[in-house]
């Protein structure tokens, strides 16, 4: 048992060698950095789709009394509530995902900078 346990570990090193080759040949580091730019720009642009119907909902429902019945889908269930039940969750909802937008943003900017910088650096087309 001892020859298997020292198998896994050293293919566990082997994984690791490979993933430090991979980054630091400088032509794939800009194609894996391009290709988590445009992953970054795809989920950016479905959160941000959420956020402007979360507003849509929340501008909806705030002049509204808050006893009359409101809907929420959760996960697969339509569930009734009050629209005072409603509101501050669709109100929390929202800015957790402004925040995680912003967030998004900034760590899509680095990676751009980054992919930047090593085009200019090793002039790739």
């Amino acid at each position: 048992m001892s020859g298997q346990e020292g198998d896994s570990s050293s293919n566990t090193t082997n994984v690791v060698n490979n993933a430090s080759t991979t980054t630091t040949n400088p032509a794939v580091r800009y194609r894996e950095l391009v290709s988590e730019c445009n992953q970054l720009m795809g989920k950016v642009a479905d959160l941000e789709s959420d956020l402007v119907e979360h507003l849509l909902v929340e501008d909806t429902l705030k002049p509204l009394d808050g006893g009359r019945r409101a809907y929420r889908l959760v996960g697969d269930v339509l569930v009734e509530r009050s629209v005072a039940e409603v509101l501050p969750s669709i109100t929390k909802n929202k800015e957790h995902l402004d925040a995680t937008i912003h967030a998004m943003k900034e760590r899509l900017s680095l990676r751009q900078k980054e992919a930047a910088d090593l085009k200019a650096k090793y002039n790739f087309q």
